[in-house]
């Protein structure tokens, strides 16, 4: 046992000194091409290089556009691999090379890229790994359709199926993810104006993909992935101690048809003032089961689960004779910041000395970061 336990420890320590020396990843994420994900690498890596930062090209794809290419001039490049293909010349990333002169950061562009038949990895983010885990730290770029998780409901809102994907837990290794974001009419603009694709190709791009109603679908779709993995971090790695908590209300009703719908709408009213998510819940004694309550309680309690629905809470009913235990389970689970309940037909006073569930509430709530409402 012994044994184990020092086996563990050298492991659990191997793993933070690779994880102190694995490269950093950031990703530039854009609802479509010509946003300006490679323009944006490669201002950084100009002004990396000012100070001082080791910083190569791996790979950029300029697309022949005017301000991207006169950005390239200056930068360290490292040549790319020319392989001859089916007869043809195709250059890629020399993954060996960039190994080799192990540069402090690295630009590596068009992330879900597929490498030509022979390379080391399919993938163009499995290269991207393959730099993290020499130490190499990364900028990248990627459109939010080539996302493996969203594929089908890109393909839908699109038309296009995109055989290019990444995996989402690239995302989720990133230690920075920064959203290019422009409005539908300036990416419009960008396009008729020759700053995205030639001439040639403008009038098929504005009659296809360049539609307002996709780009601001896409447009979606790029600010909640950006806005989930920021969530995502902060949950994972700010300690709650010092978390800010987004405000979480718990309305909890019972079979009481006149506080029911009062404590529905004015919780809907701070969640609503809040911008902030509620649920509602009923916790359903033994006597209220529905063989035991009456017909028109349960028609009322029924209506007022579909005005909670229809305001935008989530439902939570639960069968329980431990009324507070329960309500204070579900809003450590929720992690609720303010329980919102009715007024009872007393005041304050006889509400603590008398009635159980408040007063158990209130020396639990005592305890925890939790405000308690009691509305009128």
């Amino acid at each position: 046992m012994e044994e184990e336990q020092k086996e563990e420890s050298v492991r659990h320590f191997l793993d933070l000194v690779k994880k102190s020396r694995r490269g950093k990843l950031k990703i530039y994420m854009g609802m479509s091409a010509g946003v300006g994900k490679t323009y944006r690498m490669l201002q950084e890596s100009h002004a990396l290089l000012r100070n001082g930062v080791d910083v190569c090209i791996g790979y950029v794809e300029t697309h022949k556009r005017a301000e991207t290419e006169a950005l390239v001039a200056g930068l360290p490049i490292i040549p790319r691999r020319k392989i001859f293909y089916r007869g043809k010349e195709i250059e890629e990333m020399d993954l060996k090379g960039i190994l080799n002169r192990h540069p402090e950061i690295v630009i590596v562009d068009e992330l879900a890229h597929t490498n030509v038949e022979g390379s080391k990895n399919t993938k163009r983010w499995q290269d991207v790994f393959d730099l993290l885990e020499a130490g190499i730290s990364v900028i990248s770029a990627v459109n939010i359709q080539h996302l493996e998780s969203i594929n089908e409901e890109i393909e839908q809102i699109t038309g296009i199926a995109i055989t290019e994907r990444i995996p989402d837990k690239i995302l989720e290794i990133a230690d920075e993810i920064v959203n290019i974001d422009l409005t539908a009419d300036e990416l419009v603009t960008r396009l008729k104006e020759g700053k995205i694709y030639e001439q040639s190709k403008i009038e098929r791009a504005l009659a296809n993909f360049f539609q307002s109603d996709k780009i601001l679908q896409l447009r979606e779709l790029a600010l909640k992935e950006v806005v989930h993995q920021v969530e995502r971090k902060i949950q994972t790695e700010i300690p709650k101690s010092i978390k800010l908590r987004p405000e979480r209300f718990l309305a909890c009703i019972s079979s009481n048809a006149e506080t029911a719908g009062i404590v529905i709408r004015k919780t809907a009213r701070l969640a609503s003032y809040y911008r902030s998510p509620w649920m509602v819940l009923y916790v359903q004694r033994e006597n209220e089961s529905m063989e035991r309550i009456k017909l028109d309680k349960q028609r009322h309690l029924i209506n007022h689960f579909k005005l909670a629905t229809e305001l935008g809470a989530e439902v939570i009913k639960i069968k329980s004779n431990a009324i507070t235990k329960t309500i204070i389970d579900v809003a450590s689970e929720k992690e609720i910041t303010t329980i919102c309940i009715g007024k009872p037909h007393l005041n304050i006073f006889q509400v603590i000395l008398r009635t159980p569930v408040f007063n158990g509430l209130l020396k639990n709530l005592g305890m925890k970061d939790i405000d308690l409402v009691i509305l009128s």
